[in-house]
C-alpha cells in the first residue's frame, strides 16, 4: 500500500489560538494499519488548562446571550464546512483510527447532520407558563444553558463521539472544553477548524490533549465547569463520576456495553447473519453497541453458527485506505493481545472455534474476524466486553431462559432481537434491561434519537432532544406586581 499523507497538523486550540508542540510534552500519533508515525500530539500544560477554563467561562457569557437563531447560523455554517471537507476529514480519520474509508466518510457526514439537527433544535429550548394560584401572579419555567462544560471523547468514533458533545453543548448555549482521544486527534482538530472558520466566537470551543487522568483531574476540580460528558469505559466513568461529585457537576456517561443478541427460531437466518456480521465486524468490533453475546434458538443454532463463520471468513481485511477493505485493524497492539487472551480462555473452557481466532501477519495490528460456538458462561468473554471482532454464540430454548441470560450482566447499552413475530418482539423489548433495542436491524443511532445506556453502561442520553436537555437547567420565576 502506498503511504498516504496525513493532512492535519495536531494543535491545541484555546481561546481562539492554535498552539503547537513547542515547549510542551508530546506523544506520537501512529497509524494502526501500518504502525507508521503520522504526527506529534502536544499535551496541554496546567497553565493551558487554566486558560481554557478561564476563556470558556468568559465566552459562555457571550454565547449564551446570543439569540438561538444566531447560534444556529454559525453551527449550520460549520456543518456545511464539515460536509464540504468530508473527503479530506475521512482520510484523516481512517489513517488515525483504521476503519475503512467508506465508514469514515459516513461518520463525517453523520457529524454534519448532527450539527445541523442541534442547530435547529437549539431554537426550541422552550419553557412554559404555569397558571398561578395567586391572583395577578405570573409563573414561568425557563430553560437555561447549564454553563461551561468539559467533554471527553473516545477513539473508536473520532467524528461522531466528538460532534455529539460539541453540537449538543453549542446548541444549548454552553461553552466547551473538549479532550479528544490521543489515538485519534486529527478529526477533532478538523472539526474545530470548521467551527472557527464558521465564525464561532473565540473561547466557546476549546480543544486539548494530554494524559487523560491528568486532564480530567484538573478540569473536574474547577468550580467553573458545570457539566461533564464522557464516552468511555465503565471504569473511567466511575472515576469521573466520583470526581464530578466533589463539586456536584451534572454528568452524562456513555460507557461500555456487552450487547446481547436474541435470534428466535422463526427468524430469517440469512437476514440475521448478514445484518449481525456487518455490525459485529464494523470498525473491527470496536463499537460500544457491537453485538457480542449471541443467543440463538436451538432449532436454528448450528445453521446460524456455520453461516456466521462463513461470513467471518469472507470479510476482506486490510488497511482502511485500500480499495475493497471491509475491516481494518485494532487500534493498538494491546487490543490484539486482549483478543488473543479472550479466545484462548474460551477454547480452554470448551468453546468451539469456528472461524478466525488469530492475529494476522500484516503490517499493523490486525485480528481475524472470529466466531466461537458453545461458549460457557465461565469464559471471560461472556462477562468482559471484548471490544473486538469476536462473536460468541450460545443456544437457548425458552423465553425465560434467554432473557435471564441476556440480562445477567451489569451492562445495559444496546440489545438486538430477530424474529418475525411482532408480539414476541414487543414482549422481548420490554423484558430487556437496556437503553437501546433494535429489532431485525442494528441501526440504533441517529442525530434525532436518544443514545444511552442504563446500569453500568451509564446514564443520560446523547442525541435527540434528550441530548440537548442534558446541557440545560431549569429556572422557575414567579412574578407579582
Amino acid at each position: 500500500m502506498p503511504a498516504h499523507n496525513y493532512a492535519e497538523t495536531i494543535e491545541l486550540y484555546i481561546g481562539g489560538e492554535w498552539i503547537g508542540p513547542d515547549s510542551r510534552e508530546n506523544s506520537p500519533l501512529v497509524d494502526p494499519g501500518s504502525g507508521r508515525t503520522l504526527a506529534s500530539i502536544p499535551h496541554a500544560t496546567t497553565e493551558d488548562l487554566d486558560r481554557a477554563v478561564a476563556t470558556a467561562t468568559d465566552a459562555f457569557l457571550i454565547w449564551k446571550d446570543m439569540p438561538p437563531i444566531a447560534r444556529a447560523k454559525i453551527m449550520e455554517a460549520a456543518a456545511d464546512l464539515i460536509e464540504a471537507r468530508a473527503d479530506a476529514i475521512a482520510e484523516v480519520l481512517t489513517l488515525e483510527n483504521g476503519k475503512p474509508l467508506a465508514e469514515a466518510r459516513a461518520e463525517v457526514i453523520f457529524s454534519a447532520e448532527a450539527t445541523r439537527w442541534y442547530a435547529e433544535e437549539g431554537k426550541r429550548t422552550y419553557g412554559r407558563m404555569v397558571p398561578a394560584r395567586i391572583p395577578g401572579a405570573r409563573q414561568m419555567v425557563l430553560k437555561e444553558p447549564v454553563g461551561p462544560t468539559a467533554a471527553f471523547a473516545a477513539w473508536n468514533f473520532p467524528a461522531s463521539n466528538v460532534i455529539r458533545k460539541i453540537s449538543a453543548a453549542l446548541g444549548a448555549g454552553c461553552s466547551l472544553i473538549l479532550k479528544a482521544a490521543e489515538e485519534t486527534p486529527g478529526t477533532a482538530v478538523a472539526f474545530t477548524r470548521a467551527f472557527e472558520d464558521a465564525g464561532l466566537p473565540a473561547g466557546v470551543l476549546n480543544l486539548v490533549f494530554g494524559v487523560p487522568d491528568d486532564i480530567s483531574k484538573h478540569l473536574l476540580a474547577a468550580p467553573e465547569i458545570k457539566k461533564v460528558s464522557l464516552t468511555g469505559s465503565t471504569r473511567v466513568g466511575k472515576l469521573l463520576q466520583a470526581r464530578a461529585a466533589e463539586t456536584l457537576k451534572r454528568t452524562t456517561m456513555e460507557l461500555g456495553g456487552h450487547s446481547p443478541v436474541i435470534v428466535y427460531g422463526d427468524a430469517d437466518v440469512d437476514h440475521a447473519v448478514g445484518t449481525l456480521a456487518a455490525a459485529k465486524f464494523r470498525n473491527a468490533g470496536q463499537v460500544c453497541t457491537s453485538p457480542t453475546r449471541f443467543f440463538i434458538h436451538s432449532s436454528i443454532y448450528e445453521e446460524f453458527c456455520q453461516k456466521m463463520a462463513d461470513a467471518a471468513n469472507a470479510v476482506v481485511i486490510g488497511h482502511g485506505m485500500d480499495d475493497g477493505t471491509q475491516m481494518g485493524p485494532m487500534i493498538a497492539p494491546r487490543r490484539v493481545d486482549a483478543m488473543r487472551d479472550l479466545v484462548e480462555d474460551a477454547v480452554e473452557k470448551g468453546a468451539r472455534l469456528m472461524a478466525g481466532g488469530t492475529a494476522l501477519e500484516l503490517q499493523g495490528w490486525y485480528f481475524a474476524p472470529t466466531v466461537l460456538a458453545d461458549v460457557p458462561s465461565t469464559a471471560k468473554i461472556m462477562s468482559e466486553e471484548p471490544f473486538g471482532p469476536i462473536a460468541s454464540a450460545v443456544p437457548f430454548d425458552t423465553f425465560d431462559e434467554v432473557i435471564k441470560k441476556a440480562n445477567a450482566l451489569p451492562y445495559g447499552l444496546a440489545s438486538f432481537v430477530f424474529t418475525r413475530d411482532g408480539g414476541l418482539a414487543q414482549k422481548t423489548e420490554l423484558a430487556l434491561d437496556a437503553g437501546l433495542v433494535g429489532v431485525n436491524h442494528t441501526a440504533v443511532s441517529t442525530p434525532e434519537t436518544p443514545f444511552g445506556g442504563v446500569n453500568e453502561s451509564g446514564f443520560g442520553s446523547e442525541s435527540g432532544i434528550e441530548g440537548l436537555e442534558a446541557y440545560l437547567r431549569t429556572k422557575f420565576i414567579s412574578e407579582l406586581f
